[in-house]
């Protein structure tokens, strides 16, 4: 090769290099801007531990989501301090535009399947004080026989859960959610079995995360239901968990009264007293 090909050669790459070091350049100060006009997130989860949160996949992410909720302690050591009996949901989540994402599960709990949507709404800026979303579950129990319930229909095994999910990063160690909530439950002969006829649940979700550490939190949720009958079985879930961040997902231990993860379940059908059925359970969240 003639030294001018080599010189030619050399000038075209690093005409190239220079203009590729501007692009990743003004890609960091797009990044930077971004970052001026928003506050980080609120929550590295989806879930705070069982009620839903302000975060949102990132477009083009594929999430998997394994909930885990054993028996109470209270079970004793026949049944392991609740280890011998569990309740799990498989979840699918993906998002195919910024701000919008879609998920499926499965929940052993009642077996009920799931469709969920999450869309943001506002996030938390200079200019605007909170995280604002959307959120929204269509669950579809399967576990309920006509033996049992006669006549019972397809839309009887329907509820359906709406919500507005407010959150804000007080700091950089705190962050706080509210979430009023609307629960439609469907199966009024089981209601009824349970002296509990109210099937549009009214719920305030509140809940928090304190940053203990670079890569964990201390988490908690609580939601107080406003109108459940005053013979109701069904008590309001609380949980309290960890959050451990280790690179491509999130691993959450969670201690609750509740044994299902699907909305409808946890936020109307617990029926543990927290202190004295409280168990434990975890959730993997590892996105792809």
């Amino acid at each position: 090769m003639t030294k001018q090909k080599l010189l030619a050669l050399l000038l075209i790459f690093s005409v190239s290099y220079s203009f590729s070091q501007d692009d990743l350049l003004k890609e960091l100060q797009n990044e930077t801007k971004q970052d001026l006009n928003y506050e980080l997130p609120a929550f590295k989860a989806m879930q705070v531990g069982n009620l839903q949160s302000t975060k949102i996949a990132d477009k083009g992410d594929f999430y998997l989501i394994v909930a885990h909720r054993f028996g109470p302690f209270s079970q004793g050591i026949d049944e392991f301090f609740g280890l011998d009996g569990a309740n799990t949901k498989i979840q699918f989540v993906y998002s195919m535009w910024d701000g919008i994402q879609f998920g499926l599960s499965r929940d052993s709990f009642e077996k009920t399947y799931s469709g969920t949507a999450k869309i943001s709404i506002k996030k938390q800026s200079k200019d605007f004080p909170l995280n604002l979303v959307g959120y929204g579950s269509l669950d579809i129990e399967t576990a309920s026989k006509s033996s049992v319930f006669p006549g019972i229909d397809f839309k009887d095994r329907v509820s359906i859960t709406t919500q507005i999910l407010a959150s804000r990063r007080i700091n950089k160690n705190l962050s706080l959610l509210i979430a009023p909530t609307f629960v439609r439950q469907n199966n009024l002969q089981q209601f009824q079995q349970t002296g509990d006829t109210n099937l549009n649940q009214f719920i305030i979700g509140l809940g928090g995360r304190l940053k203990i550490s670079k890569r964990m939190s201390i988490n908690a949720d609580y939601a107080l239901n406003l109108n459940r009958h005053s013979n109701s079985i069904y008590k309001d879930p609380f949980t309290v968990g960890l959050d451990i961040e280790t690179g491509g997902h999130v691993f959450q231990l969670v201690f609750t009264n509740s044994n299902g993860s699907n909305d409808s379940g946890f936020l109307s059908r617990t029926q543990g007293q927290w202190f004295n059925d409280v168990a434990f359970g975890f959730n993997i969240v590892r996105v792809f």
